[in-house]
């Protein structure tokens, strides 16, 4: 894949998805910046990524933070070709019903509004340079809905919906901004679930087993690639069978 003289942000960068898609853009010749709320980590991932990484604190639900970070990566990197918006949260495994009003609105910052603060401050330097690819980690929860995840499901159900409304914006130059739905992978987010919504999880996936980093990884850095020169708007299944549509 032709990567060469690029440079990316990767919110949620310090691990998980993350991290394994910012460790193979590297291996890729990408110079990448780090965004992640836990700064001290996001700086350790960066290191063992390559020195030419820098990590950034953000905390993308604040459009004042996401501004900051950016302008700190483009004064470090003087462009931006390429953005991964991997940064979210699970949230509780309660009903609807039971749902904290204060949570789920907290959730959709971070989930939702924070993939919509990245995307936008991004998009003017992209058209700038008539150039850049975006995608952005939703769910196959935003596809189907997960019981007792209303907040985390209607959050990333809106990331796809936003996802194909740019794309299409953009879709009159080299600018793709596409989406991924993957089933559940082992990271910290499984901290933030109760044993018996990842065994649904587990359940619900026809190859009988969780997503893992460099699968998922594989397939976001493709779409980061100059290859993908005709997606957008477009939204791509890692959901091992699940997804029905």
């Amino acid at each position: 894949m032709k990567f060469k003289n690029q440079t990316a942000i990767v919110t949620g960068g310090a691990q998980g998805i993350g991290a394994a898609v910012a460790k193979r853009l590297s291996e890729n010749g990408v110079r990448v910046a780090l965004w992640d709320l836990d700064e001290s980590l996001a700086k350790t991932t960066a290191y063992s990524i390559d020195n030419s990484a820098m990590a950034t604190e953000c905390d993308v639900s604040d459009w004042d933070s996401v501004q900051r970070a950016f302008d700190t990566t483009h004064a470090a990197f003087g462009q931006i070709d390429i953005v991964v918006n991997s940064a979210g949260i699970a949230g509780s495994n309660v009903p609807a019903a039971d749902y904290s009003v204060e949570e789920f609105k907290h959730i959709v910052e971070i989930n939702l509004l924070g993939t919509f603060h990245v995307n936008r401050v991004v998009i003017p330097t992209m058209r700038m340079q008539k150039y850049g690819r975006i995608v952005n980690i939703a769910s196959v929860a935003g596809k189907e809905g997960n019981p007792n995840a209303s907040a985390y499901s209607a959050s990333k159900a809106g990331v796809i919906g936003l996802t194909k409304s740019l794309g299409k914006e953009l879709a009159d130059m080299d600018i793709a901004v596409n989406c991924v739905t993957p089933a559940a992978a082992r990271t910290r987010i499984f901290d933030q679930m109760s044993q018996e919504h990842i065994d649904f999880m587990l359940s619900k996936i026809p190859r009988g087993r969780f997503l893992e980093l460099d699968e998922a990884a594989a397939m976001i850095v493709w779409l980061c690639s100059k290859e993908n020169s005709f997606t957008t708007a477009g939204v791509f299944d890692l959901s091992g069978g699940r997804a029905t549509y």
